[in-house]
């Protein structure tokens, strides 16, 4: 296993405080803000904890403000209701005594029902197209110090975008990409890990699908973006550590704030996991 997927299973193996609290530390790596797909991998897994013999099928959470990865995060968990098929649980993480996040997730036995899916868009598989080391070689004269630094370290999870023509000019194009993703070590046979981890992978790229019809980067440093909130749903089993196709769109941005969706397939074609969010896309206004 790769140390970058040690730290990540660390991070997202929580101290129990009490009786549905929790403790989550963050990683020491020079962000200003902790990343939000961290906290929605902690927040899952500490719903998990108070759940036993379901799986989450759902989530919807909110971002209230910044966390701060100086210090710990507190989860709250809420027994709502357990049903005799669903399970209902709120979780609200706490820094320096004020929420800074809410989820709701739900939990459902296991049962059959009618099948269908949506197709799998038609991509080369990630054999095909460029890896990190040939990525960060083609980018890594493009990104501002910070970013940089964190290209050039160990990830916990890898990405593969099937097109890269959008990283190598400000065109404008459809709001839609298409990237390969996976952890970049084994994680086990525990469902529920694997669930959590694909919820942290889900907030690496989805805002920036916003960016691509304006030609406009995460990174760029006359834009103020930010997270407001996440959904995401379980459709069927995987593995976070094997191949998945990682299709985002946006349809619609204005007022300041984004909307983007996205699916996960496996390379078999399996539709698994599903997410939205709308995010906070500002431009800076210019100091006078």
């Amino acid at each position: 296993m790769s140390a970058a997927v040690d730290e990540l299973i660390s991070i997202l193996d929580l101290e129990p405080l009490e009786r549905n609290l929790y403790r989550g530390l963050s990683p020491q790596v020079g962000w200003q803000r902790v990343f939000g797909g961290q906290v929605i991998g902690q927040a899952l897994v500490a719903a998990q904890r108070t759940v036993d013999g379901r799986a989450a099928h759902s989530l919807h959470a909110y971002f209230l403000c910044a966390g701060d990865p100086a210090v710990p995060i507190i989860y709250d968990v809420d027994r709502i209701r357990d049903g005799k098929s669903f399970s209902t649980r709120r979780v609200v993480a706490i820094q320096h005594g004020r929420a800074i996040f809410s989820m709701a997730a739900s939990f459902h036995k296991e049962e059959d029902g009618l099948e269908h899916q949506m197709a799998m868009p038609d991509v080369p598989p990630p054999e095909d197209v460029p890896n990190e080391t040939e990525l960060t070689e083609t980018l890594i004269d493009r990104l501002p110090p910070l970013v940089k630094a964190y290209w050039q370290a160990e990830r916990p999870i890898e990405m593969r975008p099937v097109d890269l023509s959008r990283y190598l000019s400000p065109d404008k194009r459809e709001p839609s990409q298409l990237i390969w993703i996976r952890a970049t070590g084994d994680l086990g046979q525990d469902p529920a890990l694997h669930q959590c981890v694909l919820a942290y992978a889900s907030d690496f790229t989805l805002l920036d699908t916003a960016l691509v019809p304006h030609g406009r980067f995460v990174f760029d440093p006359n834009l103020m973006l930010a997270s407001l909130d996440h959904a995401l749903w379980f459709h069927a089993p995987f593995r976070a550590d094997e191949w998945l196709l990682y299709a985002q769109d946006s349809p619609i941005s204005g007022a300041a704030r984004a909307f983007c969706r996205g699916t996960f397939f496996t390379r078999d074609g399996r539709l698994v996991a599903s997410t939205a969010q709308e995010g906070l896309v500002r431009e800076r206004t210019p100091e006078k």
